[in-house]
């Protein structure tokens, strides 16, 4: 993938997608349409992952670290808990570290490797984290948390295609009808 614009182009295409996902985030949010995950009802389905996603494929990693950072903020802002926005914001980033990990891999299967990097890496990255969060934040005992891997896991895999997917089709409709400068 290559980057799309120059400097300015870059900055502003940032700007834009950051600002969708406080939208996302703000509108799911208040309107109550975040589904939950039916084990584990406290991981909720969202959109926000997805203009994330898609900063990185159009501007590379920096712009998909500053639109993590910014739901990270969004999320803070908003008066939810700090650790959430904290959890939310290394799940999105570390989606679209694993997506340029496996765009950078050698070979013509590149954007499949990406997809699957990126979610497996995502899986990776929230079960660690998981298990430091949850014993110290929510004092359940190491046990109970590393019950509750398998489906952290499974919810992180869906969450992740979801934006992974829908992601690479934005950019794919986009490079497509957009020239660029």
């Amino acid at each position: 993938m290559e980057k799309i614009g120059g400097r300015t182009a870059r900055l502003t295409g940032t700007a834009i997608l950051a600002t969708l996902v406080v939208v996302f985030d703000y509108t799911l949010k208040f309107s109550g349409l975040k589904i939950p995950f039916p084990w584990l009802p406290f991981l909720k389905f969202d959109f926000t992952g997805i203009p994330i996603a898609l900063s990185l494929l159009l501007y590379g990693l920096s712009s998909g670290a500053t639109t993590s950072v910014v739901a990270c903020l969004a999320i803070v802002a908003r008066g939810s808990d700090p650790v959430g926005a904290v959890m939310k914001a290394i799940a999105e980033f570390s989606t679209v570290f694993g997506i340029a990990i496996g765009l950078h891999l050698p070979g013509r299967y590149r954007k499949t490797a990406s997809v699957f990097v990126g979610i497996a890496l995502r899986i990776v990255i929230t079960c660690a984290s998981n298990m430091i969060v949850i014993p110290a934040y929510s004092g359940m005992p190491y046990s109970v948390a590393v019950g509750m891997l398998p489906m952290i896991a499974v919810f992180n895999a869906l969450q992740g295609a979801l934006t992974v997917f829908v992601g690479y089709l934005l950019y794919g409709a986009y490079v497509q009808r957009v020239t660029p400068m």
